[in-house]
């Protein structure tokens, strides 16, 4: 058997790649230590000296004093319905949009295709899908997180290349046993089709936690606001209703900018324990779905 042999150019390229793999591994990790070392430190110690990677002492009150206020835990259950119910909406359209698309069969899936496309060139803008909200009543409502945003043209080009790359004896055979287009779909097709179902799962899901913008411009009722509304009042508007109540001290001086780095875990923390439970279906979707064709 022939052994292979490293020579000095391996050698050295190999050396850059970790170097360069490392410095970005540390990019993206070194403000998640920033910010989560922050927020569990003592108040007082880290107002003296900040944390850059271990906790300066260790205190929870900031963390105790933000989740117990009732305002928290109602935008975390807005953000929570806006998340699971607008994923869903997506990934169910999403799929019936990209398969016929796929089909080779369907004779306007050119045409389907090109208009997909063309919304991701061109869109009516701000002010007319403010009016178009608007006049379909969904203003102030809940829908208007979900409705408008239903199908992502990007995502849709992923899945739909993704389904083409699939054979096409599963649906041949399914045919032949008398099977309908929306069987084919839903019993053939999406059972091997988990890899891009977990990266579209990811992209919207993401999409929606992180989303605020559509909450500023849609809902002027605060009771309905997301999660990402909160942080947008506590970290760009510095919001003082967190310390209400607080007594007035050093304490309360010290705990406002802590609160900050709180807010910033407890809106992070729970995507980033679902992202690890997707990850191998998500590269491989995304890989699919960018590639094959």
């Amino acid at each position: 058997m022939k052994t292979f042999r490293y020579t000095a150019s391996d050698v050295v390229f190999q050396a850059v790649d970790i170097f360069l793999l490392t410095c970005f591994t540390a990019v993206c990790i070194y403000p998640i230590i920033y910010v989560t070392s922050m927020s569990i430190s003592d108040s007082v110690q880290i107002a003296l000296k900040p944390a850059y990677f271990l906790p300066r002492g260790f205190s929870l009150n900031a963390m105790a004093l933000l989740l117990g206020k009732p305002e928290i835990w109602r935008y975390y259950g807005n953000t929570i319905l806006y998340t699971v119910a607008g994923t869903s909406l997506n990934l169910f359209l999403t799929v019936l949009l990209a398969y016929p698309m796929a089909v080779r069969s369907f004779g306007g899936r050119k045409i389907v295709t090109a208009l997909v496309v063309f919304t991701m060139l061109f869109s009516g803008g701000m002010i007319p899908s403010y009016i178009l909200v608007n006049k379909l009543h969904m203003y102030n409502t809940r829908l208007a997180l979900i409705i408008p945003g239903a199908v992502s043209a990007f995502n849709t080009i992923i899945a739909r290349t993704f389904f083409s790359s699939l054979p096409t004896s599963l649906s041949e055979s399914a045919k032949i046993d008398g099977a309908t287009d929306i069987r084919i779909l839903f019993q053939v097709i999406l059972p091997v089709s988990k890899a891009i179902l977990a990266t579209l799962l990811i992209y919207y899901a993401v999409g929606h936690w992180n989303s605020y913008f559509s909450a500023l411009l849609y809902l002027p009722d605060s009771t309905k606001h997301p999660l990402q509304m909160f942080l947008v009042k506590v970290l760009v508007n510095n919001d003082p209703t967190l310390l209400a109540g607080q007594e007035v001290g050093i304490d309360r001086v010290f705990l406002g900018d802590q609160l900050k780095y709180c807010c910033i875990v407890v809106s992070s923390l729970p995507i980033l324990c679902v992202y690890p439970f997707f990850q191998k279906h998500f590269t491989k979707g995304a890989m699919m779905g960018s590639l094959k064709g």
